[in-house]
């Protein structure tokens, strides 16, 4: 029998997925002590609409046969300015930059450990906008909870 994958390695299979694509600005903040819905944050910014459904798509594709979970709620695919994935335990946000801009998710919740991709494995070639970069470097509160 397999283990189950834990919340917070689901959320690294999401943003795994992500860089994959192509994604940028991807972070993954633990908010499960700010929230109570949901343990994790995974966010992205994507290029274009083109860009943000690929990136979905393989989001979908990898968390359901590497994490052996679908989404609950899906939203806002079809636009392709900001999709989100629902897993109940994580939730997937991918914007394009004027979206991930003007909503600042990401400091909504500033707060929130993040963890630092730089130190888990998979993650090659990330890019960072300056604004994200200078939230997450130096690493502020990271997690390291498994």
């Amino acid at each position: 029998m397999t283990e189950v994958p834990s919340s917070r390695e689901r959320a690294l299979i999401a943003a795994r997925a992500a860089d994959e694509k192509k994604a940028t600005d991807i972070m993954v903040q633990e908010v499960r002590e700010l929230i109570s819905v949901t343990d994790y944050f995974v966010i992205a910014t994507a290029a274009n609409n083109r860009q943000v459904q690929a990136i979905i798509d393989e989001i979908e594709e990898k968390v359901r046969t590497l994490g052996g979970v679908k989404p609950l709620h899906r939203e806002g695919v079809e636009d392709g300015t900001w999709a989100l994935l629902d897993y109940g335990e994580f939730v997937v946000h991918v914007f394009q930059p004027e979206t991930r801009e003007y909503y600042r998710l990401e400091a909504l919740w500033n707060d929130a450990p993040l963890i630092d991709l730089s130190q888990e494995e998979g993650f090659t070639d990330m890019v960072y906008s300056d604004r994200i970069a200078k939230l997450i470097s130096p690493p502020r509160g990271v997690s390291t909870q498994q």
